[in-house]
């Protein structure tokens, strides 16, 4: 079993900055799949960024050039640093990762976004 913890989020005024973390157990962190989806109230889920064991990165276009997703291995940690927020960015952030044919969600952590 992997649990997956977000934290980072908050309030921020728009074109603020925020750095969401995810802290997953396990000892072969370096080898999952992970990947960063949203859901804003109303709305389905939607991925918002993705990256493989190997730093190989993807992003939805809605976030390209301002959001950047990371992982340090040595830390088994997964990151998204978003820049230039929008109020169209708020939602609750979860992180998911992806083992062995089987997913795995975090609680969520929100990103509000607002003057």
């Amino acid at each position: 079993q992997v649990q997956l913890v977000e934290s980072g989020g908050g309030l921020v005024q728009p074109g603020g900055s925020l750095r969401l973390s995810c802290a997953a157990s396990g000892s072969a962190f370096n080898t999952y799949f992970m990947a960063w989806y949203r859901q804003a109230p109303g709305k389905q889920r939607e991925l918002v960024a993705t990256i493989t064991s190997a730093g190989t990165t993807n992003y939805a276009d809605s976030v390209k050039g301002r959001f950047a997703i990371s992982r340090d291995n040595t830390k088994n940690t997964m990151y998204l640093q978003m820049n230039n927020l929008k109020p169209d960015d708020a939602a609750v952030y979860y992180c998911n990762a992806y083992i062995h044919s089987r997913t795995y969600w975090g609680q969520g952590t929100q990103v509000t976004v607002s003057s």
